[in-house]
């Protein structure tokens, strides 16, 4: 506990310790002033804002404490560097002209790579590590890149090259739960069972359309997110779709909502972003269902996701009309429509790009 108060301190988010009155400090108690502070905190950090110190919001904490500068960065495979000192260096990377990977705060394989260019360009030595010299170098050069975020602008210019087609394009639909992990049970519904019928409606119609689709996991296996993630990279995957249903105590939820990586104000995934509003508004306009909009999150799940990565939450089964219209083999079929007209419009330039809820992907003779 005492470490949790000493973050939120250092971020601001709480006013310094006091002492009795022998000075000796004050117990820690995770008291009301903590939980809505952690709210702040996770508001912030796009984490899921439920007011306790999981290990997301933990590790979020810790990360959150080192600034640019505070220690020496470096490429680890085993156990990788991840703190707002890693978003900055990629951020600073990227402003000079850089490829650094995604701005996601992990010091990867990619982030090693353009800071060696970096430091070759710079007469430094080539070591991958940020260090004083290459943070003195780092500060006394001027922005290079101008009129957008450069690794934004990047990833949008390579979608638009790649050509509108689906043809060969590796897509990684993952279905939430699975195995001895059912998610939100309804009677004899399931939301596993549901999302990976959901999925297989999507595998079938994008592979008809020429796509490569591979998903997660099969009815009886539960990978964990970490396990879901590492499968999309090592398959290369163009796009990433994690399918879920939601559930909530409150009997005015419902509706479907997407997300995409991102804090809302910081770094995020422009492509990512523009997929999760295409999915999103797709479904809403065939199904009729609420909309609940897209939102900025940093799961992992979307966080350590090489290519841009999308969650949407299909629908409340927690929530009568919901339910029925997910229960029904036709509105599933409907919203496997809709995702694949959202995974096309993503690859047409914008001349070409029809309006919400009328593509109809054409037979492939």
């Amino acid at each position: 506990m005492a470490d949790v108060h000493a973050a939120l301190r250092s971020l601001g988010l709480l006013p310094p310790t006091a002492g009795t009155a022998d000075g000796e400090p004050l117990e820690e108690v995770y008291d009301t002033a903590t939980e809505l502070a952690v709210r702040h905190f996770q508001q912030v950090r796009g984490l899921s804002v439920d007011g306790r110190v999981g290990e997301e919001t933990y590790r979020a904490l810790s990360e959150a404490r080192w600034s640019l500068g505070d220690r020496l960065l470096h490429h680890d495979p085993v156990r990788p560097i991840r703190g707002d000192d890693v978003i900055n260096l990629q951020d600073r990377l990227h402003e000079l002209g850089y490829d650094a990977g995604p701005v996601d705060g992990v010091f990867g394989t990619e982030t090693e790579i353009g800071l060696r260019a970096f430091q070759r360009d710079y007469g430094l030595t080539a070591d991958g590590t940020c260090g004083p010299a290459t943070l003195r170098a780092l500060r006394q050069l001027g922005r290079k890149v101008t009129g957008g975020r450069p690794q934004l602008l990047r990833q949008s210019a390579s979608f638009v090259e790649s050509g509108p087609h689906l043809i060969g394009r590796r897509i990684v639909v993952d279905p939430g739960h699975g195995g001895p992990d059912t998610g939100f049970t309804a009677g004899e519904t399931t939301e596993a069972d549901l999302v990976l019928d959901l999925a297989s409606r999507i595998e079938g119609r994008l592979a008809a359309a020429g796509a490569t689709v591979y998903l997660t996991r099969g009815r009886d296996q539960a990978p964990t997110l970490q396990e879901r993630t590492a499968f999309a990279n090592d398959a290369r995957a163009d796009l990433f779709l994690s399918l879920h249903l939601d559930a909530h105590p409150s009997e005015h939820a419902r509706g479907v909502a997407s997300y995409y990586y991102g804090t809302g104000s910081g770094p995020s995934s422009t492509v990512g972003e523009q997929f999760a509003n295409l999915v999103r508004r797709e479904v809403i306009a065939r199904t009729g269902m609420l909309d609940l909009g897209s939102h900025a999150k940093t799961w992992d799940l979307l966080r350590m996701s090489r290519m841009p990565a999308v969650r949407m939450d299909c629908g409340y089964l927690s929530h009568p009309v919901d339910r029925l219209l997910l229960l029904d083999a036709r509105l599933r079929s409907t919203v496997a429509s809709a995702v694949v007209a959202a995974v096309q419009r993503l690859f047409l330039p914008a001349e070409a790009d029809p309006p919400t809820g009328t593509f109809v992907l054409p037979a492939r003779v």
